[in-house]
């Protein structure tokens, strides 16, 4: 995080709780050398490993499939000017385990379209960071038009 910013820092706990409750979130990874950003449904694990679900041809399966990724969730309330944002990044990997994936077919989160062959990918929650508006002693900023 950056210091001194406004923004206070989330805890683990904390962070991990937050997108629960979010609609989408957006997964980051490289293509073609280059950073690439998609929005996704997710399911988010207690232990904070994301899970995501797609189809098996994709693109995204075959750019992000062991590799590390960053995965991103966040609420904004531009009128209030508050909300949150929580990164986890760490290793991607299709899940391959055949028990796992039918268990997922039945609990786990739904792609927007839906595919003949869809797989699930498990994002591992190495890092996990979180920030809201407000200073690290409780205080919230505020800022005032002109």
């Amino acid at each position: 995080m950056y210091r001194n910013d406004g923004f206070r820092e989330l805890d683990r706990q904390e962070s991990l709780r937050r997108p629960a409750n979010a609609s989408v979130g957006r997964i980051v990874h490289t293509r073609d050398a280059l950073p690439a950003v998609l929005p996704v449904n997710f399911l988010l694990e207690e232990s904070g490993a994301v899970l995501l679900c797609t189809s098996a041809s994709s693109e995204l399966v075959r750019a992000i499939d062991g590799a590390v990724v960053a995965f991103e969730a966040d609420e904004v309330d531009t009128a209030a000017q508050s909300g949150w944002s929580v990164v986890v990044t760490g290793p991607a990997a299709v899940v391959t385990d055949p028990d796992e994936h039918e268990h997922l077919v039945r609990i786990g989160p739904r792609p927007w379209v839906p595919w003949p062959v869809e797989v699930f990918v498990h994002i591992e929650a190495e890092l996990v960071t979180g920030r809201e508006p407000g200073w690290p002693d409780g205080t919230v900023c505020s800022v005032k038009s002109s």
